[in-house]
């Protein structure tokens, strides 16, 4: 006979289920209410059943433009997205030998994780402010005409942007491939040189296959974070929003479900992006265990 699931089981079976409901409730209502008719509203109940609000979403001149702050964050997520990768390889390499300050500069790398995001961003806005007054000053004395009658500021998505997303996605990198490398084994990278293989033919044919899975996971935190990243790019886009600031500046005038269309869209491509990493990484399996 199978013994009784005792009384404190299903407290705790209904308090995870409520809390479930409080993580992903936000979420499921959100995508409900994006596929209500044209005639549907911002709560329930539903209104019609359509995808009227992502047809008008993909067609533009609706309350939330999409395009422009959506090609201009995803080319910003992905090369932050390539720079994390790149970054965090080539420290993870560097930390597996001692070297003096070691200690000192890891924590350096990942200190931006404990500031808050707005004070990150505030603090690389002031920076940039100051470079502008720089380079306005030394145009002024130069006399570099462009810059006189044609620079603005240097804040931008490429440029301010791009090392504000940095302080939150390389911190992320670093310790994954720090954990990574403490666990790798050099026994095969000694094999390979002694088979008589070239440094960099040990990293290309033993060392990158071998942590190949662990830096698609790198590339998906890369281009998540910097994807849906709103605090630290408050401060420092310049005149070009993201998709996150545009979404946020329009919040506060959004009158119908088309912002809920967008939050389901821009959702669902970071989930696509989810499976996609998964299915890599589980094709990648077998093939690293044959070798």
């Amino acid at each position: 006979m199978s013994a009784r699931r005792p009384r404190s089981f299903y407290v705790l079976a209904f308090l995870f289920v409520l809390f479930l409901l409080f993580l992903y409730g936000p979420m499921i209502s959100i995508l409900v209410l994006s596929f209500q008719g044209p005639e549907g509203g911002l709560v329930f109940p539903m209104v019609g059943v359509s995808t009227h609000w992502f047809e008008r979403l993909w067609a533009g001149g609706g309350q939330v433009e999409i395009g422009a702050a959506l090609r201009r964050s995803f080319a910003l997520a992905l090369v932050v997205m390539v720079l994390t990768v790149t970054i965090s390889v080539l420290a993870g390499l560097a930390f597996r030998r001692r070297f003096r300050g070691a200690t000192v500069l890891l924590y350096v790398a990942i200190a931006s994780l404990i500031v808050p995001s707005i004070v990150v961003s505030l603090g690389i806005a002031l920076e940039f402010r100051l470079l502008d007054d720089a380079i306005k000053a030394v145009g002024a004395v130069a006399g570099i005409e462009w810059v006189q009658t044609g620079f603005v500021s240097a804040l931008g998505p490429f440029t301010s942007g791009l090392g504000a997303h940095l302080t939150w996605t390389l911190p992320f990198g670093l310790l994954i491939m720090f954990a990574v490398f403490n666990r790798f084994d050099p026994a095969y990278e000694e094999a390979a040189r002694d088979l008589g293989a070239t440094p960099w033919q040990t990293f290309r044919h033993v060392t990158l296959p071998m942590i190949a899975p662990f830096l698609i996971g790198v590339a998906v935190f890369g281009f998540t974070l910097s994807w849906d990243e709103l605090a630290r790019s408050s401060q420092v886009m310049g005149a070009q929003n993201t998709l996150p600031m545009q979404l946020a500046a329009k919040t506060t005038t959004v009158t119908d479900p088309e912002i809920y269309a967008l939050g389901t869209a821009t959702t669902g491509g970071s989930v696509l992006l989810l499976l996609v990493a998964f299915t890599l990484i589980s094709l990648m399996q077998p093939r690293r265990k044959r070798g």
